[in-house]
Parts: structure tokens; sequence; C-alpha cells
């Protein structure tokens, strides 16, 4: 297995567990120029590693160069979808010469896949055939068998992104005061960055940590009460799996992947509305029997929607057919 990243000064062709990984250009900022200067230096690898399958997770513009390049190899090419947006016009709308590329290599992989119900209906709606495949667990010793005490009411977990709002976050741990929040943010858009760390800083009752290594990420969800996610657009989020698997309630803003809140009672989704978002936390906190309830439907809804041996068979369906 062969792992093409984006080159960010490491070596290049280190093997770590099985997985061989390769270095590619700056192909990771979404730019067109850096797509376009990555090119080479991927057909190289194409040439030296001589996959049978290709498989590209999120968008970009390079899924059009791939599918084209199967004139030279002779491997298949799959796409995952990763956000909604990649798939409703929303990406194009903002980005219209990289989303025509993209939208065009979208059309010519050999099988796409989708990681929610929703994904699949917009592909099948543009005429394209899709499986749903949800995202795979990490097999991890940390996740929590059971409910264990949890000292951290409010964790909040993503990269500093506008997308993410993690801003909104620092509010909601000053409506909650005597709330204990715990904030990992890893830096990526270094103003904004700069203004979290400064105003966390400010608040007695927030822990705010830049880093952890992500063998030691389920650790903190274990130790949370309730995750808070405030994105304005995600897919399936890593972070719900995270959850799950530590029997912490969610409270969203407004990512509700296939209704979930709906058929599992896992916290609140507040339908992008920061007062409905601030009640259900409320509530969650206020009404110990309403929060184990919560933590014990997210656990069930990581056991019924993200078996491996499941989506595992969904995902190799296609590359038997």
């Amino acid at each position: 297995m062969i792992l093409l990243a984006a080159e960010t000064g490491q070596v290049d062709g280190i093997t770590w567990e099985g997985v061989k990984v390769r270095t590619a250009g700056r192909f990771d900022t979404g730019k067109l120029g850096d797509t376009l200067l990555a090119l080479p230096r991927m057909t190289a690898v194409l040439w030296e590693e001589k996959p049978d399958i290709v498989v590209v997770y999120g968008w970009t513009s390079l899924l059009y160069f791939l599918a084209k390049l199967r004139t030279f190899f002779p491997y298949r090419l799959l796409f995952i979808c990763a956000l909604d947006s990649e798939i409703d016009g929303g990406f194009r709308s903002v980005h219209p010469l990289r989303g025509y590329f993209f939208e065009r290599g979208i059309h010519l992989c050999d099988a796409r896949f989708g990681i929610t119900e929703y994904q699949a209906r917009l592909f099948r709606a543009q005429g394209m055939s899709c499986v749903v495949t949800r995202l795979l667990l990490q097999q991890s010793t940390s996740a929590s068998v059971e409910i264990i005490p949890k000292p951290i009411d409010l964790l909040w977990v993503a990269r500093c992104h506008p997308v993410k709002q993690p801003l909104l976050f620092l509010e909601l741990a000053e409506r909650f005061p005597q709330a204990r929040c715990r904030m990992i943010c890893s830096l990526q858009d270094k103003k904004l960055w700069k203004e979290v760390e400064q105003r966390a800083a400010q608040l007695a009752n927030v822990e705010f940590i830049e880093t952890v290594p992500y063998r030691e990420i389920q650790h903190h969800f274990n130790e949370a009460k309730i995750f808070i996610n405030t994105s304005l657009d995600e897919g399936v989020p890593n972070t719900f799996i995270h959850a799950g698997l530590g029997h912490t309630a969610i409270a969203s803003l407004s990512v509700d992947p296939d209704g979930m809140f709906h058929l599992f009672s896992v916290g609140v989704c507040a339908g992008n509305k920061k007062e409905l978002l601030i009640e259900g936390i409320e509530q969650l906190l206020s009404n110990q029997e309403h929060l184990a309830f919560a933590q014990q439907e997210s656990a069930r809804f990581v056991k019924e929607w993200h078996c491996n041996a499941k989506n595992v068979d969904a995902f190799l369906k296609p590359l038997s057919d």
C-alpha cells in the first residue's frame, strides 16, 4: 500500500506499519498552480510504484489529471467524497476553475463512494453511480468500553480554520463559566489561531492545547462528557466517531450527517442556531440522566453505523464487479 503525501520536508519512501509514504510536491494547497507543479513528481511515483488502484479522498483538481493519466498507467481510479459541497455545486461556485477540473474528474472515475446516504443521492441525481461506505474505525485500545469518570465537561477538537469556528467554542465557554472546557486546536490559519490562543488564555475554565498525537486523541474524548462541534460544513466528522467510542455526548451547531440526531439521541443539533445550541448544552449539563442516555446513544451510533467489516465489504464490492 502506498500513501501519496504532500511534501513538507519529510523523507521520501519511508515505510511505516506496512504503508509506504511517497512525496509529491505541494498538491495539498488546493491551488491549481501547485497542483500542476506537483504533476511531474506524481507521474514519476506512478511510474515507479505501478499501482493497480488509485484512491482519492476529498476534493482536488488532481482528480482530473489522474483520470487522464490512465492512458499511460492502467490503474482503476476511485473517488471517496468527503464534503457535501464537493458534489452539490458548492465547491465549484467558490472555485470555478478548480471546481471544473475536479467535477470532470469525478465523472471520469471508475467508482465513486459517499460517506453518507445523502451524498449517494446527490451522485445519483447527477447520473453517477455511488456506493455508500461509512468511515472506518481505527482500532484503539484506548477506546472506552464503558462509561468512565469524565473530568471534562466540554471538549472541542479541530484544526484552526474559519469553517470550524473556534471562537464560537470560546463564546460557549464564557456562557458556561462553571464548565471545565478543553480545546485542542491545531494550527492552520495562523492569524485566527493567534486570536484563539490569546482569547483562550483569558478564560480560567479553558484548557488550551495546540497539538495532540493522533494515537492519544481518543483519551481526550474518553475524558469528556460532551463533544462540541461548531463547524459550518463537514461530511461526517471523525470526531463524532471518537465521541461514540468514548461514550461522549455530541452537541453540534449544524453538522447532522444523514439526520443522525433524529435516529440516535446522541445530544443536540441546533440547526445553525447558536441559542438552541446553548440550550441543548445546558440541558445535558444540568440533567445527569439525560446526559447518560445521550452518551449511551453516542456509543450505539458508532456500533451500528461504523462496523468495519460491513463498510470494508461495501468498499470492495465495486472492485470485484
